[in-house]
């Protein structure tokens, strides 16, 4: 199968590149276009003049793009080239609802929209060993198995078109939890005077470990956040949860409490740092008592 890839982000880069190695990738485009020219002469592929390009050179095209307008957008210009029969395979984060949309888009061209939200970060992207949750119909998902294989090291379909990013929501929810949790821990041990680096090491073998708390815990100790899943990226999606969650009239306290704080982290300008910047929040409840506060 000739797979074409829109989206050379944190993300996209190494999707591509695991396409590459495993003998898919025929071409790639990016909105900023000397970033596929790199990858292109890197990777000896093609770098398409525009999505409708692209989509006429291959079978399958696999998107990873930041918001749910971007993947409408791309829907409606691939829809251009496809062929009858193609693949459209999505791997952003959005909405369920942005999916079905995009899915109608290309329905009258004949070409199947699967749902396809990763998670594992970008180690994972890099190391292609995401989980990869998919929506979709069970013919066209058979189709598209070789080529999620190669970015993933767990493929399920869930259901039709917008389960896949049913289940992406639900992985966002704990997510949040997870690394509140570990940045109040941290938070916790620090202000104890732990030596965090025995305790990152000691804890990451015990029953509260965490894929966050391996991987984000040492973020905290040197305080040093670079971007592996940004704040302002998840502070998008779980405004997906929130609105999803309000059409049962439900609102989720987690949610809204990491919403407000990663509302203040992105005002202080560090929406481009990673989630676990959620430790420069934590630790500010201990500076009363740091600071001699007799009432802290």
């Amino acid at each position: 199968m000739r797979v074409g890839f829109v989206g050379l982000g944190a993300m996209g880069v190494h999707m591509a590149r695991n396409l590459h190695k495993a003998g898919l990738l025929s071409a790639i485009w990016n909105r900023t276009p000397h970033k596929a020219q790199r990858l292109a002469e890197e990777l000896g592929v093609t770098p398409s003049a525009s999505p409708a390009e692209l989509a006429a050179s291959v079978e399958a095209v696999v998107t990873c793009v930041s918001a749910d307008a971007d993947v409408l957008e791309m829907a409606g210009a691939l829809t251009v080239g496809f062929s009858a029969g193609a693949l459209l395979i999505d791997c952003s984060t959005t909405a369920a609802d942005t999916a079905r949309r995009a899915a109608d888009l290309l329905r009258p061209r004949d070409v199947s929209f699967l749902d396809c939200p990763v998670s594992g970060g970008v180690e994972g992207a890099r190391d292609g060993t995401l989980a990869i949750m998919c929506g979709g119909d069970p013919e066209p998902f058979e189709r598209a198995r070789p080529v999620l294989q190669a970015l993933g090291r767990t493929v399920t379909l869930f259901g039709p078109v917008g389960s896949g990013q049913a289940a992406k929501a639900t992985n966002q929810i704990m997510c949040a939890g997870i690394i509140e949790a570990v940045a109040e821990a941290m938070a916790f041990a620090h202000a104890q005077g732990l030596p965090l680096e025995k305790l990152i090491e000691t804890l990451s073998k015990g029953a509260g470990s965490s894929w966050y708390f391996v991987h984000r815990a040492p973020n905290m100790l040197r305080g040093s956040y670079p971007a592996g899943f940004r704040v302002r990226l998840h502070a998008k999606d779980l405004t997906i949860c929130r609105d999803m969650a309000a059409r049962f009239g439900v609102s989720l306290p987690m949610v809204e409490r990491m919403l407000e704080e990663y509302a203040e982290l992105i005002a202080r300008g560090h929406g481009d740092e990673d989630i676990s910047a959620i430790f420069r929040l934590k630790t500010e409840l201990f500076e009363p008592a740091r600071n001699g506060d007799p009432h802290a």
